[in-house]
C-alpha cells in the first residue's frame, strides 16, 4: 500500500469514528409519536446533569422566570423603532435579541444620510431599555441628534401602547 492510499484509509476511518460519535444519547427516548419524529425525543436527566445540558432550542420559548434563558423585548419600543427609522432600509432584525440593524437612508425633508443599530435590551417601557447608534457617511453623529431620535421612538412608543388600551 501507498503512503497516499494509507493516508486516504486514516482520514476515512478517522471520519467514520468521528460519526459514530454524533449518534443519539444513551438517556434518549422516544414518546409514542415514533423515533423518528425529533419533536417526540424526551430527555431523562441525570443526576450529574446541568440544566444547560438538556436544554434545547426550544425552551426559548416557554415562559421561564429565568431572565438567562428567556429573552423579551418590548413589542412596543421594537414597533416604534421600526416606525420611526421607516426611511432606512432594514438590514437586520433579530427580535428575541432585540436587534435591529438599518442602512443609509436620508430622512423626509432632510439631505444627509444616516444609518443605525437599535438595541431594546428589556421588556420595560423605558428609556434604559433602548440603545441607539447612529453613523451618518462623515462618521459619528451629534449626541443632540441621537437624543432626539430616541426620545421620537419612545414618544412614538408610548403613543402605541396608549392605543392598545395599555394605560
Amino acid at each position: 500500500m501507498t503512503d497516499l492510499t494509507r493516508a486516504r484509509w486514516l482520514v476515512m476511518g478517522g471520519a467514520c469514528a468521528a460519526l459514530l460519535g454524533c449518534g443519539a444519547p444513551a438517556n434518549e427516548r422516544s414518546l409514542p409519536g415514533g423515533p423518528d419524529d425529533p419533536m417526540s425525543r424526551v430527555y431523562t436527566i441525570n443526576d450529574n446533569e446541568t440544566a444547560a445540558q438538556r436544554s434545547t432550542m426550544f425552551d426559548l420559548f416557554q415562559n421561564s422566570d429565568d431572565p438567562n434563558i428567556t429573552v423579551e423585548v418590548n413589542k412596543y419600543l421594537w414597533r416604534a423603532s421600526l416606525e420611526v427609522l421607516s426611511f432606512m432600509p432594514l438590514e437586520s432584525a433579530d427580535p428575541f435579541t432585540g436587534i435591529l440593524v438599518l442602512g443609509y437612508g436620508t430622512p423626509p425633508g432632510g439631505s444627509r444620510a444616516y444609518r443605525a443599530t437599535v438595541l431594546i435590551q428589556d421588556p420595560a417601557l423605558d428609556a434604559r431599555s433602548l440603545n441607539l447608534s447612529l453613523l451618518s457617511r462623515n462618521g459619528t453623529v451629534a449626541p443632540d441628534t441621537v437624543r432626539a431620535v430616541e426620545d421620537a421612538i419612545l414618544t412614538r412608543a408610548r403613543q402605541l401602547r396608549v392605543n392598545d388600551g395599555g394605560l
